[in-house]
């Protein structure tokens, strides 16, 4: 902006500092209004639906998903991005919030710009549609994650009714054992340390998946307990396992 810009941005800022109206009585009444009707519709939802309440707390439990409120789903799903890799996961809890927390409070420091129209910043524009398509994506991506104690896979379309329901009772195995912890099946579980398990049925035949199972290589937990107290557990575990093509 040169000097006539300005001068003449100046002069059309007195025009309508001159012509407006005192921030009081009149914005404060417009902002005490707005806030009335804030707290008289979360008063009317509160008395209408009341508050979500979960069952009670069971500490015993192996199946609880904790997850966070909605507004914190786009930091869930950074977070759940980059765990996978364990050096990154100190920036997706502390460093991102922080450094966005910062660049918020400097924004005024740094955005020194007198233009206010929005079409006629187009950097500001574009920072703030990405700002605001990622958080809504990644927001997105965190509500529609599935669980880690369960696998969201279909049992494939050539299995018989009977081989389909063993299918669904390894997966069920699946989910309680834990091993989406360390490896991927289909669309849910960690990458890594374990190597994914979408396809092992067809790089291992059934007998090598419970010797592995049986004698794994740490740090993965052997399943020699499971095979001895619930045998037909620990054999739909395999033969899911090695329905996985």
């Amino acid at each position: 902006m040169n000097q006539a810009e300005k001068e003449a941005y100046l002069r059309e800022y007195s025009l309508l500092k001159n012509q407006g109206k005192p921030f009081f009585p009149y914005a404060v009444a417009k902002d005490a209004l707005m806030a009335l009707i804030v707290v008289l519709v979360i008063i009317f939802l509160s008395l209408m639906f009341g508050a979500e309440l979960g069952p009670k707390a069971d500490p015993t439990t192996t199946t609880y998903v904790p997850r966070p409120d909605w507004y914190f789903f786009f930091l869930f799903e950074v977070l759940r991005v980059m765990k996978n890799v364990p050096k990154f996961t100190p920036m997706a809890t502390i460093g991102v919030p922080t450094i966005c927390m910062i660049l918020l409070f400097l924004l005024p420091f740094y955005d020194r710009s007198p233009e206010r129209r929005i079409e006629r910043r187009p950097v500001a524009l574009a920072a703030g549609l990405a700002t605001i398509a990622a958080m809504a994506f990644l927001t997105y991506s965190g509500a529609d994650t599935g669980s880690p104690n369960s696998v969201d896979l279909k049992p494939p379309s050539g299995l018989s009714a009977q081989q389909a329901a063993v299918f669904t009772k390894g997966e069920l195995v699946v989910g309680q054992s834990g091993c989406l912890a360390c490896h991927v099946i289909g669309s849910n579980g960690n990458n890594g340390p374990g190597p994914p398990l979408t396809h092992i049925g067809a790089k291992l035949p059934p007998a090598a998946i419970a010797s592995t199972l049986r004698n794994p290589t740490a740090p993965m937990p052997s399943f020699k307990g499971l095979a001895q107290n619930s045998p037909q557990k620990f054999q739909n575990l395999v033969n899911f396992l090695s329905m996985l093509q």
